[in-house]
């Protein structure tokens, strides 16, 4: 079984554009990162969403596997640091690093709470279909 996910882009001007999509309700800018000539400071980059695709398919991930184990946790939050490197001549990013806070309800959890998060990280349909590494470094706290 196939999904479709249908992306538009339209040029605005210099080195911005905006994304939408037929089946979604927002418009989100996107430019050329501030690194680069005439990059853009405080709008969203390709680099923004490359690892926003890795975060947001973690935690989503992460929802269904802790349903599954029926998890209690009170909070989820993960810090994610996309990593842009020169290889071979190439702009790569060549790393995600995903750091999940997760606040339990029960001590006797914690075990199991890790288990969930790594899961998570090893089934996230993105991960898995990109080449750069996924680093997890999961916090777990009461």
């Amino acid at each position: 079984m196939s999904h479709q996910y249908n992306v538009n882009l339209k040029w605005n001007a210099e080195r911005v554009g905006e994304v939408s999509s037929p089946e979604l309700n927002t418009k989100i800018e996107v430019a050329t990162p501030p690194q680069f000539l005439k990059g853009v400071e405080g709008i969203w980059s390709p680099e923004h969403f490359y690892t926003a695709a890795v975060n947001s398919c973690f935690m989503t991930t992460f929802l269904a596997i802790a349903e599954n184990f029926r998890l209690e946790f009170k909070e989820f939050n993960c810090n994610a640091v996309g990593i842009l490197d020169q290889v071979d001549g190439k702009y790569l990013m060549t790393e995600v690093v995903l750091n999940p806070t997760l606040v339990i309800t029960k001590e006797e959890d914690k075990e199991k709470a890790l288990r969930v998060l790594d899961k998570s990280e090893k089934a996230c349909l993105i991960s898995n279909s990109i080449t750069s590494k996924v680093s997890l470094n999961p916090t777990v706290i009461l």
